[in-house]
């Protein structure tokens, strides 16, 4: 897959989560989090009021930090793939 393909894919990925309506469980929520903001290269912290929220989106940015753009972008679309597109 080219890269114009790579983030056509991508992009279709986050608009079909953005758009679902069904509860997600958390630990998916939060690796969807961390490989979104990896592949759009937004490192702020969480912007959450909660404290506990933000520990847990800071934790799941550690657990994926270390793989490039590209992979966070190829994970983001499999977990769409597998975990949410594959429940229906």
């Amino acid at each position: 897959m080219n890269e114009t393909e790579l983030h056509t894919k991508f992009n279709a990925a986050v608009d079909y989560v953005n758009e679902y309506t069904h509860p997600l469980p958390a630990d998916l929520l939060l690796k969807l989090y961390a490989y979104y903001k990896i592949a759009n290269k937004n490192f702020n912290n969480p912007g959450s009021k909660t404290p506990l929220i933000n520990a847990f989106k800071a934790n799941a940015l550690i657990q994926a930090q270390n793989i490039s753009i590209e992979e966070a972008m190829r994970q983001y679309i499999a977990l769409v793939e597998k975990e949410v597109k594959g429940q229906e």
